[in-house]
């Protein structure tokens, strides 16, 4: 009577516990996986672009500034974090400018400033002349050698994505604040 007991008991646990791991897995199955989306700037996908994260081949992005936004936006407000001093200055510079970060070694070439920065296959352009995704190209210079982008002409500092492909040094930060428009 006991074997009959206890084969009866040790049925009815292994019955729970595979119910148990089969109803787990529906509801596993039943919950949708979530991508997070990572904010960026924004690629035109119909002009053969990238999204974000997609590393494109190894060739150079031609920048193309239409005539207008060259007319329109002269210049641009960087702001410079010293982050050992705990400060914040900005710089407005022309486009084609530069300047020196104060207490450094460092010079920042400003480069073309796009108000509403677009990238496809093969160049990177403003589509319209409105603020809609400010970007500007920079170079940086430490004694004279660049350091900052590794790779190609320009960097890229994106005011509403200001960690986006950022410079990464231990003591200054920069940020586009905006263009300034004639």
């Amino acid at each position: 009577m006991k074997k009959i007991l206890l084969t009866l008991t040790i049925s009815v646990l292994l019955f729970s516990f595979a119910a148990c791991k089969g109803k787990e897995a529906e509801e596993q199955a039943e919950v949708p996986q979530r991508q997070t989306l990572q904010p960026g700037p924004i690629i035109d996908q119909k002009a053969g672009g990238l999204p974000h994260g997609v590393q494109p081949p190894k060739t150079e992005l031609q920048v193309v500034v239409p005539e207008n936004v060259k007319a329109e936006w002269p210049s641009v407000i960087i702001i410079v974090e010293d982050k050992k001093e705990n400060t914040k200055e900005e710089f407005t510079v022309n486009t084609d400018g530069e300047f020196q970060i104060p207490d450094s070694d460092l010079t920042v070439k400003v480069g073309p400033f796009l108000p509403d920065f677009k990238m496809g296959a093969s160049t990177i352009t403003s589509a319209t002349s409105e603020p809609n995704n400010p970007s500007v190209g920079i170079a940086i210079l430490q004694d004279g050698n660049k350091v900052f982008p590794k790779t190609g002409e320009w960097g890229w500092l994106y005011s509403k994505f200001p960690t986006i492909h950022s410079f990464q040094h231990d003591r200054f930060g920069l940020l586009l604040k905006e263009g300034v428009k004639k």
